[in-house]
């Protein structure tokens, strides 16, 4: 939690919950991932958090946008983006959608398959598009590798096809996961895209750009490697695969722009102790279905911060408040807050920037949508 956001919660107890994010905590990450790949282009992730003070400053800053909708590419253009940095990096897109983007000035395309290309050249004819290839996400917390991407040998015969639709075959794109916490599946998905790189120009095609994804960690609960590491690993691939032949390289960072520049504040609405059984239920008046949908499976272990910390502690499920048994946040792993929580009482869910707000359910059970406040 960023000294702003504290100041902002001690001061004004915003009703809960609610996000509280940091503005130049997001300005100072941009920063940081800049230095540690100055050769890269960043395009941020707008659906880890479409705040339009985010995208503001994002803009100032000289950033490019990876879109996920035609309604993300309007957010962008609202803020103030200009159509050539915006990418609609979605590989599952209407017509409609692809139209509207297309008529707004965009012409950058993600695809993976025949029919997404087809549609690409009738819609947005003449558009720079990349193939989004399919590539292992061990190492990663919340996987992307099932539902997007396509093998080598058919991103070859795509990337050939989008040039006899006249399309621009620009580049190939890869998705590591997101909260990727090893260095090396960056690495091996390069070397994946340098064959091809190699593979199509000798068949005549000179590919010019590498999407790198995103997936770069913030630190939840366990300490993850700095962006210098992975900053490090990449140009080193890159540099390896590529020599001093260099394509032009995009990143989409989300996360690690916004997560940890924003904290939740929430209530504890009751603390129950089921019989002689040690652990206790903490319901808090935020769940899965109120913003912290990555908390299935227990994947994204936000660390929580309260008046009590470094009292005794004791081991708790975490839950929400709706009348939904599937609203459990953490009941596996080995969560422990203070014996002393009690109802009424706030608590701080930190590195809550990312994929909270967005993933807020329309007043499920009557509850309103999370409050957001950008300071």
């Amino acid at each position: 939690m960023t000294p702003k956001v504290a100041r902002f919660l001690a001061v004004h107890q915003p009703a809960t919950p609610c996000l509280v994010l940091d503005i130049d905590r997001v300005e100072a990450n941009y920063r940081a991932l800049r230095e540690a790949l100055p050769l890269a282009h960043v395009y941020y992730a707008v659906k880890a958090n479409p705040a339009s003070a985010i995208l503001r400053r994002l803009v100032g800053l000289g950033s490019s946008f990876d879109a996920a909708s035609a309604e993300e590419i309007a957010f962008c253009l609202d803020a103030g983006a200009a159509p050539s940095r915006i990418s609609f990096g979605n590989t599952i897109k209407k017509v409609s959608a692809i139209q509207r983007a297309h008529a707004a000035g965009v012409d950058l395309f993600a695809f993976d398959s025949d029919e997404e290309l087809e549609k690409l050249a009738t819609h947005a004819p003449g558009a720079r598009v990349y193939c989004r290839i399919l590539v292992e996400n061990a190492g990663a917390d919340w996987p992307l590798s099932r539902k997007f991407g396509t093998t080598l040998e058919h991103a070859r015969t795509l990337m050939l096809r989008a040039a006899q639709l006249g399309l621009d075959p620009y580049g190939l794109s890869f998705h590591v996961g997101s909260q990727q916490t090893d260095t090396a599946s960056y690495e091996a998905a390069i070397g994946r895209v340098a064959m091809l790189f190699t593979d199509l120009k000798n068949a005549g095609l000179e590919l010019r750009m590498c999407n790198l994804g995103g997936g770069f960690p913030t630190q939840y609960r366990d300490d993850v490697p700095g962006i210098d590491r992975f900053g490090h690993a990449i140009m080193g691939a890159m540099t390896k695969h590529f020599g001093n032949a260099l394509p032009e390289m995009l990143v989409e960072p989300g996360r690690f722009l916004v997560a940890d520049a924003g904290a939740i504040s929430a209530e504890v609405v009751l603390v129950s102790q089921r019989g002689s059984d040690p652990v206790r239920w903490v319901y808090l008046d935020i769940g899965r279905f109120g913003g912290l949908a990555e908390t299935e499976g227990e994947a994204i272990k936000y660390r929580i911060a309260t008046d009590h910390d470094g009292g005794e502690m004791g081991p708790v499920a975490i839950a929400g408040p709706t009348c939904d048994g599937a609203d459990i946040l953490y009941e596996r792993s080995n969560y422990r807050l203070p014996l002393q929580l009690a109802s009424g009482e706030r608590v701080t869910l930190l590195s809550t920037g990312a994929y909270t707000t967005t993933y807020a359910s329309q007043r499920f059970n009557g509850f309103a949508p999370l409050a957001e406040h950008y300071i």
